[in-house]
């Protein structure tokens, strides 16, 4: 079985994964850690030097290249990573792939991103007020992508432990 983890920057895909992989005694691969470590450089050195679009394609490359192996694994994938050229289509409805959408507030992201805003080349230049907007917006437009994933789990106001549990639970 190979897991999948989506949703917004802040919802809590790497820390999940990481624990669900450990819970289930399989590999943990973060998208973005996956494209940092192929190129040795770091993903906003990454948007910086070549572009956002740039990423995209890499992004949409090793994707596909992960999900193609036989692994067992959890992944995490980026934020934008269901939004762009179809790359949904290489889990959605897949009979060796769970999905999972973690679907947290605007409220709870943005509690998660104003502290983290350095790390995270969308966001790293906005105001408060702009990061807030930014969300909201971002929501909006992803929500279609966000909602084709097999099972969608709220995250606003649960542990790690618990919304793990909640997905290991659907998976027995």
């Amino acid at each position: 079985m190979k897991i999948v983890l989506l949703g917004y920057m802040g919802s809590g895909k790497s820390a999940i994964g990481k624990y669900l992989a450990e819970k289930l005694n399989y590999e943990f691969v973060d998208l973005d850690v996956y494209i940092s470590n192929k190129l040795n450089m770091s993903i906003v050195s990454i948007f910086e030097t070549r572009g956002e679009l740039y990423f995209r394609k890499l992004e949409h490359q090793f994707l596909q290249e992960i999900l193609n192996t036989e692994d067992k694994f959890v992944l995490s994938l980026g934020g934008g990573t269901p939004c762009y050229y179809n790359n949904y289509e290489y889990y959605y409805g897949k009979k060796d792939i769970s999905s999972f959408y973690l679907k947290a507030s605007i409220a709870t992201l943005f509690d998660r991103l104003i502290h983290d805003k350095a790390n995270r080349p969308l966001i790293n230049t906005f105001s408060d007020e702009e990061l807030k907007e930014f969300i909201a917006k971002h929501l909006f437009e992803r929500n279609e992508f966000y909602t084709k994933a097999d099972h969608v789990i709220d995250v606003n106001d649960k542990s790690i432990t618990s919304i793990s549990e909640e997905i290991l639970s659907i998976l027995a």
